[in-house]
């Protein structure tokens, strides 16, 4: 009987991580050199600079959430009492041991939101127990701090899916191109 493969064995999950991490993923300048016509040390002295000045901030795999079986993306508008110095530390705090999340930030929004969480959940229900379990009953004072929440899951089928460094590269192109036409 054959050995079965599976995208959560330690070795494929250790290779992962690992290609994850700054300097596991280098460019092909070659493919670039091609693509571009450019020579090789312009090539290399641009990555180099984007690095120097925090543009790009390192190379890695993209990751399909849903193969890996993350089947819900929740993100969480948050209205937090920011003057109570002491409970963003501890909620901060849970946020940087909780797994699932990777992403929390303060925003800026026509509401009085003023902190967005982002996780990734292999169900709906996945998220109310680590809510319940890691936040509300660990952080006595939850409520106190978050005075509201508003969740958007984001599940299959998506109908956009495209990279925000693409994204960010056409609008300056076509900020450029606009600047010129003026």
């Amino acid at each position: 009987m054959s050995a079965r493969i599976s995208a959560f064995d330690k070795i494929r999950l250790g290779i992962l991580s690992t290609l994850n991490k700054k300097g596991a993923v280098k460019p092909n300048l070659l493919k670039i050199k091609k693509e571009t016509g450019m020579h090789l040390a312009t090539i290399k002295t641009s990555i180099d600079f984007l690095e120097k000045n925090n543009i790009i901030k390192g190379f890695g795999p993209k990751v399909n959430f849903q193969g890996l079986g993350f089947n819900v993306e929740a993100t969480t508008l948050l209205q937090a009492d920011l003057s109570k110095k002491n409970l963003l530390t501890e909620f901060t705090e849970l946020a940087k041991k909780d797994n699932y999340t990777y992403w929390l930030s303060g925003m800026l929004a026509f509401s009085n939101y003023n902190l967005v969480q982002r996780q990734i959940f292999k169900d709906m229900e996945s998220y109310q127990k680590v809510l319940q379990t890691h936040y509300i009953e660990k952080m006595s004072d939850y409520f106190l701090f978050i005075k509201e929440r508003q969740v958007f899951f984001t599940v299959a089928p998506l109908y956009k899916s495209y990279s925000r460094t693409d994204a960010a590269i056409k609008l300056i192109q076509n900020i450029e191109f606009d600047e010129k036409k003026k």
